[in-house]
């Protein structure tokens, strides 16, 4: 009922919603590169949702990519007919998601005392927050299978396209190369996902 009174009244819908997607195998250290020259490139890109949104199509198509690999996942989100309120629930999720085991980037940490060897991680979670205009029922639904998940990464990549992006963020965990995420960290820190 609220729905079809706001939208009489000319109100935009905004919605939030954040994925997340966990990865399991000898095969996903290489995402931590992928995920990390990403990272670099939107510190760089200082908030152009263009830039931005160009970094989270390539990730969505990484991960597509990826998909005999992805072990588990959970969603979350909200409708807003206010921009401030959907701006405050992003800033939440953006808090928590950089709270959440390993996901606070050291871009800046040195090398030079590592092992030649690094220990290689065979899990590695990714949260991806966006906000957008409308309606999208490819991310307004449970994410936690396959199809629906393959569904919602293909939806973001169109959202960038069609200019309909608002806010952008991905968090991953862990951070770098050489860092471990072990199970008993994803029972600790990630509670919500569930197997796919």
């Amino acid at each position: 009922m609220r729905d079809t009174f706001n939208r009489m009244i000319g109100k935009t819908r905004y919605v939030v919603c954040r994925l997340f997607l966990h990865l399991n195998g000898e095969e996903v250290a290489p995402i931590l590169g992928v995920l990390n020259r990403s990272a670099r490139t939107a510190i760089s890109a200082d908030g152009d949702l263009e830039i931005l949104g160009e970094e989270l199509v390539e990730l969505c198509q990484t991960f597509l990519q990826y998909d005999e690999y992805w072990f588990s996942a959970a969603n979350e989100g909200d409708v807003f007919w206010s921009e401030g309120e959907a701006g405050d629930y992003v800033n939440e999720l953006f808090t928590d998601s950089a709270q959440r085991y390993g996901s606070d980037l050291n871009l800046s940490s040195t090398t030079s005392n590592q092992p030649l060897s690094l220990p290689v991680t065979r899990n590695v979670v990714v949260m991806m927050t966006v906000a957008t205009e409308g309606e999208v029922p490819d991310l307004e639904t449970d994410l936690a299978n396959i199809p629906a998940l393959k569904a919602a990464l293909k939806t973001l990549i169109n959202l960038h396209y069609k200019h309909k992006l608002r806010a952008i963020q991905v968090h991953f965990s862990p951070a770098q190369l050489g860092d471990e995420l072990s199970n008993d960290q994803l029972l600790e820190y990630y509670p919500e996902l569930i197997p796919l």
